[in-house]
């Protein structure tokens, strides 16, 4: 390897990685920043319970990955103002992993995960996000939502939720299930925690909903002593760091649901560091970067006995718009967190699950955007297709599943908008008529010939009788693959063995190289059937009508 090579990649690897620039700003913001964690880190402390409680993992567990996941991400990643941590998305898709496999496969899907993101992160595959349309985006962020819902009704009408099933068959389970008199008391205290989480931002906007519910429902529900499960004992400090124990012969059946995450981490923390560049002056993200920081995040929160992280849209909302400009904000919120189990596990082992349960279904209504599903459903009839099919999807199946579905549908309906906005023309030949034109038949190429609009132009042009010459004009030609390329190397043969001369006019320069490799040049009779300019091109057709007159 030359030392260029090798120069070059030293700072490839040093944009991946941590520097004093990350905190340029500091001077200026460190007030903001200060108060923006501190709020981050009220509003993350719910949503962490409440996340570990609803994959299956326990309240420890959301702590946990707040904690280290939001710390090491926020050092490592690719945005200045992220906030990561366990999310709703993330809870829907490890609750069935942890239902399937058990809490104990937790850190080994973590750890697969982690590295995989890791490994996209150092192969610059960052970019990747933004071939996903807006649409399949809208669509699994309101099955997220939905499925988030779902999943606390068994809390909230306190019924332990049945491991494993789908979200809508577990709501209604439950509803089956409930003893009405017993879950009152429940749906009392959901009630109360949405009726606070509503008031709260109309007092002030910076007033934290969700810690001020939980805080007065916690305090009512201990001195009432009402018959509520509570989130029970909780760690008073951050488990040692240690390598999970995993068989090998497991640790192939759970290469798939770590690929999964993987795929959604990547996801999301993209899609969360896209928008969140865009609310404030905070300086751009690095897409590639912030892969690697989310994978580093996950592996080490893996290891202390945490779930999986992304970058959270809400929590990262709240940061920028509570003043947050520097990753200062983002490590303060995972310090606030670690001091809260350090000194008040005690008090947070008594919130009931049903306030939880209300932090969660209130956080799903605010994910769902009415003005948003108008515009998408407004938008073109393909494009509300593929939002509802999406949403269906995610909720009926699973996200990934829903995202490559939506994926695939918006491809095709691309390639088909495309296909149609192609044409195939006959024209009128330039300037004033003369005798034998009749025998000519001109046309022009226009938008994209490839494999999805090919076989129409092979279709049109095939059909012609009584014409001895057909000039095509390829010079409006936007797109030329090589399926298309291929097709008007059959048309010509056709013609040409049916005694039709064809002459080609205006290959562009970046086309002519594809049609010579794949044979349109060689199929045509004669090399000087090709040309440049139509004028030459039609002189030429005249002429050979001319002579096929004269012989007769």
């Amino acid at each position: 390897m030359s030392g260029m090579a090798v120069r070059r990649a030293a700072r490839g690897i040093r944009s991946l990685l941590p520097a004093s620039a990350d905190y340029r700003g500091l001077r200026r913001s460190w007030k903001g920043d200060l108060v923006a964690g501190i709020t981050v880190g009220i509003v993350a402390l719910p949503l962490a319970l409440a996340f570990g409680v609803s994959s299956g993992a326990g309240a420890a567990s959301g702590l946990v990955t707040a904690i280290v996941a939001g710390l090491v991400a926020a050092v490592f990643g690719g945005s200045n103002v992220q906030v990561s941590g366990p999310t709703g998305a993330m809870v829907v898709v490890l609750a069935p992993i942890i239902a399937t496999h058990g809490a104990g496969a937790l850190a080994a899907v973590g750890l697969l995960a982690g590295v995989m993101v890791l490994a996209a992160g150092a192969l610059r595959l960052g970019r990747a996000v933004a071939f996903i349309p807006w649409p399949v985006i809208e669509g699994f962020t309101l099955g997220i939502a939905v499925i988030i819902f779902l999943q606390q009704v068994p809390s909230a009408v306190g019924v332990p939720a049945t491991a494993g099933e789908n979200a809508v068959v577990g709501a209604v389970d439950a509803v089956l299930r409930a003893s009405w008199p017993e879950a009152a008391a429940s749906l009392v205290v959901v009630a109360a925690v949405a009726a606070i989480m509503l008031v709260a931002p109309r007092i002030h906007r910076l007033v934290p909903g969700s810690i001020v519910a939980i805080v007065v429902v916690t305090a009512i529900t201990s001195l009432a002593a009402l018959p509520v499960a509570t989130i029970g004992e909780l760690p008073s400090g951050l488990p040692a760091p240690v390598l999970p124990a995993v068989d090998p012969a497991a640790l192939v059946s759970l290469l798939l649901p770590a690929a999964t995450v993987a795929a959604l981490a990547a996801i999301e923390s993209l899609l969360s560091a896209r928008v969140a560049a865009t609310m404030a002056d905070t300086g751009p993200y690095d897409a590639d970067r912030e892969l690697v920081g989310q994978g580093l995040a996950s592996i080490a929160s893996a290891l202390f006995g945490g779930m999986p992280a992304t970058g959270a849209i809400a929590r990262t909302a709240v940061n920028v718009r509570t003043g947050g400009r520097t990753r200062l904000a983002a490590i303060l919120h995972a310090v606030l967190l670690a001091g809260i189990v350090l000194a008040g596990a005690s008090v947070v082992a008594h919130i009931p699950l049903a306030a939880l349960a209300g932090v969660l279904m209130v956080t799903a209504t605010r994910m769902i955007s009415p003005a948003t599903m108008r515009s998408v459903l407004g938008s073109t009839r393909a494009d509300a297709a593929v939002f509802v099919a999406t949403a269906i999807i995610t909720v009926s199946v699973d996200l990934i599943t829903a995202v490559l579905v939506g994926i695939a549908v918006a491809a095709f309906l691309a390639l088909r908008a495309v296909a149609r906005s192609s044409g195939v023309h006959r024209e009128e030949l330039p300037g004033a008529a003369e005798a034998g034109d009749d025998r000519i038949a001109l046309f022009r190429l226009e938008g994209a010939l490839f494999f999805g609009a090919a076989e129409r132009m092979l279709e049109r042009v095939a059909a012609l009788r009584d014409v001895d010459v057909v000039i095509i004009r390829m010079s409006q030609l936007q797109l030329l693959d090589a399926t298309g390329a291929q097709v008007v190397t059959e048309l010509i043969h056709a013609l040409e063995r049916r005694g039709v001369t064809v002459l080609v006019k205006g290959i562009q320069g970046r086309h002519l190289e594809l049609a010579r490799r794949v044979g349109v040049i060689d199929s045509l009779r004669h090399r000087n059937h090709l040309f440049d300019e139509l004028p030459a091109a039609v002189e030429h057709a005249r002429s050979h009508v001319r002579r096929a007159a004269a012989a007769l």
